[in-house]
């Protein structure tokens, strides 16, 4: 398995220097199977996925494969159970919720379904109920941040609100 030397961006927010391609690839397919719980994974969600394995230094072979997997048959159990990252002290388990809750809120709809699936997949994970909330909380903190910056900076027009992405 080859090792990914993680960006700056992603030391900083997971405290990770490096993985496997095997674990990169485990962690975009937990993802994709949490969010396609709705029966799809939409095209801001897809792009969601890439740029943010992109800004964590993910290879374009291992983002390359996301396209064919098939996240409508994919066991959520078995998924989780491969993802093995071997870093001392870091537990994937908050982290995954919370991009799990971003990736699902990026087409403007936290359907109820992937809302039922991230708290399945958080209770397999050992992340209790508090921190579950705190996470969405914290997604629509940011969420409503980046409006005002959109809006202040008149970079785009203002995106939904967080209360439509992520309730």
């Amino acid at each position: 398995m080859a090792e990914i030397r993680v960006s700056g961006f992603g030391r900083r927010q997971t405290g990770l220097g490096a993985v496997t391609d095997e674990a990169a690839a485990a962690y975009g397919r937990i993802l994709l199977a949490i969010v396609g719980a709705d029966g799809e994974v939409t095209e801001p969600e897809f792009d969601w996925l890439v740029a943010h394995q992109r800004s964590f230094g993910v290879p374009e072979h291992v983002i390359d494969g996301y396209a064919a997997f098939d996240h409508r048959s994919a066991d959520l159990d078995s998924l989780l159970d491969a993802l093995d990252v071997d870093v001392d002290g870091w537990r994937p388990g908050p982290t995954l919720i919370y991009h799990a809750i971003q990736m699902a809120g990026a087409d403007g709809d936290y359907a109820d379904a992937e809302r039922a699936k991230v708290n399945v997949a958080a209770r397999r994970l050992g992340v209790p109920d508090d921190v579950v909330a705190v996470l969405h909380h914290m997604v629509i903190a940011e969420t409503a941040l980046d409006a005002m910056r959109t809006v202040l900076f008149h970079t785009a027009p203002a995106p939904a609100t967080p209360q439509q992405r992520c309730q």
